[in-house]
Parts: C-alpha cells; sequence; structure tokens
C-alpha cells in the first residue's frame, strides 16, 4: 500500500514536482560545458544549473518506487542525493549525456533507501537479493495475469527462481515477506485490548529454577577451583593463570623467558599442574561422573 502524505506535504510535493517540471532542458553542448566548469573550476553555478535542471529525473525515477510504502518525498530527496552524486563522478569526456549516467546513480540511491526503510528486518544485502525483492512483485503479477488466478505455485517460484539466477528457497522467503507487513509486539489483540502481541510471545530464556541452578554451580565451581589452585606452588600457579585463566593466552616460550626455563619445562609443568587441579577437584566433588568430559 502507497505511504500518504498530510495535505500540506502532498501541496509542498507537488510545488516541488511542477518546479522540477519547469526547469529548462539542456543541450548537449551546454550540459558538458556545464559539468567542464565544475569538474575543472569547482564552479558552483555551473553545478546548480546542471542539477536543477535534472531534478525532473529524479522525479521521474521516484515515481517508480511510490508503491512501496514510503514518503514520496523521502523518496525523491534520496534520488536527489544520488543526482549530486552523479554530478561529482561525471566525466564529461566520455562523450555521454549526464541523463543517461545519473540515471543509474539516482536509482541506486532510492533502492538502497527503500531496503533500509521499507521494514524493520534487513530485506537484501546481495545483489541477487536485491534484484529479486525489486523484480518479484513484477514477475508475480505477470504470471497471475497468464495464469488467471492469485497466487504461485511452485513451478511459479521455480520459474522466477530461474529468471532471476537465485534459489527456489530464496523466493519463498521474499515471497512471505512481501507479503505481510511490520507490526508492534505492543499492538493489542481482541476487543477488549487488554492484552498485547508481546504477552503471548514465549521466553525461550532458561527459568528461575534453570539460573538459581546455573548461579549455584558456577560458585561450586569457582571454590573447587580456588581449593585446587591453592595446592599448587606458585611458578605453577603463574603457569595455570596465564595459560588457561587469563583473556590472552600466554606462548609456552614467553612464559619459558619470564621463569627462567626451556619452553618443553613449562610444557611439563604445566601438565602436572592440570593433573594436579583435576585430581584436587575429584576429591572435592562427591558425583565425579559428569564432571570431566573426555577427549
Amino acid at each position: 500500500m502507497a505511504y500518504i502524505d498530510d495535505p500540506q506535504t502532498q501541496k509542498a510535493n507537488m510545488d516541488y514536482i511542477r518546479s522540477s517540471m519547469s526547469e529548462p532542458m539542456l543541450e548537449k553542448e551546454h550540459e558538458l560545458d556545464l559539468a567542464r566548469r565544475w569538474r575543472d573550476d569547482e564552479d558552483e553555478k555551473a553545478l546548480h544549473e546542471m542539477v536543477k535542471s535534472y531534478t525532473r529525473l529524479v522525479v521521474s525515477v521516484a515515481s517508480r518506487f511510490r508503491n512501496y510504502g514510503l514518503p514520496m518525498g523521502d523518496l525523491i530527496q534520496e534520488g536527489n542525493i544520488g543526482l549530486m552524486q552523479a554530478a561529482k563522478r561525471f566525466d564529461p569526456e566520455r562523450d555521454l549525456r549526464f541523463s543517461t549516467y545519473a540515471t543509474w546513480w539516482i536509482r541506486a540511491s532510492i533502492q538502497d533507501y527503500v531496503l533500509r526503510n521499507w521494514s524493520i528486518v534487513r530485506t537484501g544485502t546481495t545483489s541477487a537479493q536485491k534484484s529479486l525483492f525489486f523484480n518479484l512483485r513484477r514477475l508475480r503479477s505477470k504470471i497471475e495475469g497468464r495464469a488467471e488466478k492469485e497466487g504461485l505455485n511452485d513451478d511459479n517460484r521455480a520459474e522466477i527462481a530461474r529468471e532471476l539466477n537465485v534459489k527456489v528457497k530464496d523466493v519463498e522467503i521474499m515471497e512471505g515477506r512481501m507479503s505481510g507487513s511490520d507490526q508492534s509486539l505492543n499492538a493489542t489483540i481482541g476487543e477488549d485490548g487488554e492484552d498485547d502481541w508481546q504477552s503471548m510471545l514465549s521466553d525461550d530464556g532458561p527459568n528461575p529454577e534453570e539460573v538459581a541452578t546455573t548461579v549455584m554451580d558456577s560458585q561450586a565451581r569457582s571454590r573447587w577451583l580456588n581449593t585446587a589452585l591453592g595446592g599448587l606452588s606458585d611458578r605453577e600457579q603463574t603457569i595455570i593463570r596465564q595459560r588457561h585463566l587469563g583473556y590472552d593466552v600466554v606462548t609456552l616460550e614467553a612464559l619459558g623467558k619470564e621463569l627462567g626455563v626451556s619452553k618443553e619445562r613449562v610444557r611439563q609443568l604445566e601438565a602436572r599442574a592440570m593433573e594436579k587441579i583435576k585430581s584436587s577437584i575429584e576429591d572435592q566433588v562427591e558425583d565425579k561422573d559428569n564432571l570431566f568430559l573426555e577427549d
């Protein structure tokens, strides 16, 4: 459904569109002269004249996207951004009309705006997904008109996938997303309006009992580990803390230099300390069946 502006905004948009359509068309040589003056001398008057003459092109391109449920004024403004980008990058020596070059930039800018704002869910990131988003309605309408029925079947979706070079699954996903609309979780349900959609969502997180159990288990493991570390020598504690309990793992070679021993000796001390820790924790725990995972 197309977005409907308030009367004041509609009037402002119409005034802008009429103003754009009244701008004079540029002759090719004058257009190229303006482009050279902007490129070589940064003549802002030349840039302004060239851009104003093609705001009608922005309006034309923006009107093709008016059925995506977004304000026409915003579409035009995004198109103007694309027009300015085109003016900045245009090379008059390529003997190409500015309108031909600018159309791509205007359309790309408007398409990016539509993709960002059509839904709160990111609609498409790859070029194939963007092509699917902007062509699915057209192809669906074409197929439905040919078959004289509404909706797509599996063969229709396969046909669209082949034409746009995407997967059938992508067509199905995009079809589902475009058939619905965003809805607030605070929207009310039923006639009395006492409940909202948010209250109907299930919570996949842990329940209070599971949270309490996790906290208690974590506290118990901390006690076991601290007791086990207390049974190690200072050098063994240093190795374990720097190799297993810090954010950044220190290499065996670096620890060897710090402790004044070889890398192999550090490895031996680490292995011995780990065995001591394991043995200490086993002595502290009554149920040892699920305490350690075998490699």
